[in-house]
């Protein structure tokens, strides 16, 4: 469906100029990103041409496509308004911004909090459809930067204006109905208990299942009302941490069932409270986070500088298991921009971390899912990618040396790791024993990046496609790959 301006879309065609694309390049591009997210679309050149010469504007998520496919060209995000788009339908920008003052930086996370639910209600996959592949790696740059710079905020204190008073009702009612309340400990330690609770769902069932998908609702309906209350510095900075952990999980979630666009703004939020909580290990475990993203998007060389960000400013701060993760993260990104010799640096220094690190540390409890096995797990992909399959081997047996039901996850991951590693060893049967097995555990949980995973072991398996064992490791993976992210 398309609505007609009454002038050519002049903004449009320029910007398609200087990115080099032709109108036949721009339709294959949209109806390619909106296949990703399910949508069938059938633009043509004919259709780019009215969207330039006489102002058609498609309607639903077609905008955001376009805006994509050509801020991927542009390497680049490219806002809708610079297309001369910015009228259509328009999904707000909303979670992209890092405010310097802890007010707007409140008024940005409740936003982002109330759009989600919004989105969800509208269905058809709502407001993260009409964003699908508006990722862009450099959106982090200012958020980081900001973070590197000033990584704790001088004073959170918060006197909320009465609901419906002169200086602004609206925010008062912004989470809620109710009069801003004054926030105490009791109200910050319900949100790490809720923080907690999902931790172990998301470990055991993966992002999608539906108990996790509850981490956005409380973040609108407990989180929101209590930032836009009235707190005393010390009850503020805990709350800013108890949300941003909450914040980081719902971006974690969203990055596990493959809603990139969803995940990168919850991070950027999560960093910018964690600045709030003065919680500087913390918003190194944001950056941790937005670099696995950036390495698992193939931008390695940004996932390197995202872990490097979270080890500069942690350094004599975080605890060595702390410090440890992030050498770990840090070894992924070397990894996958194929730098051996960095990657074998940063892994060691990640084993040395934790071996001095000691069950007395005071290690935070968002990190309680790190141990000796997931170090393995990690150094296993990172040899992976290096292409070395008897280190990958290694380090997967070791991972896979207690069966676990806490990280069911985790344990998927790490069996298509080591069908990897078996195929590339030349050891077909225990490469296909491996897959079954992962296949298996992808069946349970709900993770669009487990069937990634496996996805990716089907597609190195082609070539022994004529094999029994192959087509049957196939058919059982069918239901999984054809099931909706």
């Amino acid at each position: 469906m398309t609505r007609e301006l009454r002038e050519p879309n002049e903004k449009l065609g320029t910007v398609l100029a200087v990115a080099g694309i032709s109108n036949a390049g721009l339709a294959r591009r949209v109806n390619d990103l909106g296949a990703q997210r399910g949508l069938t679309l059938r633009y043509d050149k004919t259709s780019v041409a009215r969207w330039v010469s006489k102002g058609m504007v498609p309607q639903g998520a077609a905008p955001h496509l376009i805006a994509a496919a050509i801020g991927a060209k542009l390497g680049r995000p490219v806002p809708l308004h610079e297309i001369g788009l910015a009228d259509a339908d328009p999904a707000p920008e909303v979670g992209l911004a890092f405010p310097r003052d802890v007010g707007a930086a409140v008024r940005s996370a409740t936003d982002l909090y109330r759009l989600d639910l919004a989105g969800r209600r509208a269905g058809s996959g709502g407001i993260w459809q009409s964003l699908a592949g508006s990722f862009a790696v450099t959106a982090y740059a200012t958020p980081a930067s900001r973070w590197l710079i000033t990584p704790a905020d001088s004073s959170v204190a918060r006197e909320a204006p009465e609901a419906g008073g002169p200086a602004g009702g609206a925010e008062a009612k912004a989470g809620s109905d109710a009069s801003p309340q004054r926030v105490g400990h009791s109200d910050v330690a319900k949100l790490r208990e809720a923080a907690e609770d999902a931790r172990r769902w998301d470990s055991k069932y993966g992002g999608g299942d539906w108990r996790s998908s509850m981490v956005p609702e409380c973040l609108r309906v407990d989180a929101a009302p209590l930032l836009l209350g009235s707190y005393s510095d010390d009850v503020g900075r805990a709350l800013f941490g108890a949300t941003a952990e909450l914040t980081r999980l719902a971006g974690w979630m969203a990055f596990d069932t493959g809603q990139q666009e969803a995940a990168q703004r919850y991070y950027i939020q999560a960093l910018r409270l964690a600045r709030a909580a003065a919680d500087v290990p913390l918003g190194g475990y944001v950056l941790a986070s937005m670099s696995l993203q950036a390495t698992y998007r193939d931008f390695a060389d940004e996932g390197v500088d995202l872990a490097q960000a979270a080890l500069e400013r942690n350094r004599g701060l975080a605890t060595a298991r702390t410090m440890s993760f992030f050498r770990l993260v840090e070894a992924r990104a070397h990894a996958k921009a194929g730098d051996s010799q960095a990657a074998g640096t940063s892994l060691k220094a990640a084993e040395g971390w934790l071996e001095r690190s000691r069950d007395g540390d005071a290690d935070p409890t968002w990190l309680g899912f790190y141990s000796y096995d997931r170090f393995a797990a990690d150094a296993a992909e990172c040899y992976r990618d290096l292409k070395a399959p008897r280190q990958v081997r290694r380090f997967t047996e070791h991972a896979l040396s207690r069966p676990t039901e806490e990280f069911v996850r985790s344990h998927g991951l790490r069996l298509v790791v080591s069908a990897v590693a078996e195929l590339e060893s030349g050891n077909l049967d225990a490469a296909c024993a491996a897959g079954t097995r992962a296949v298996e555990v992808a069946g349970r949980i709900s993770s669009a990046r487990t069937t990634e995973y496996v996805r990716d072991l089907l597609h190195r398996l082609e070539p022994y496609g004529d094999e029994p064992r192959v087509a049957e490791l196939r058919e059982r993976a069918r239901p999984l790959l054809v099931a909706p992210a």
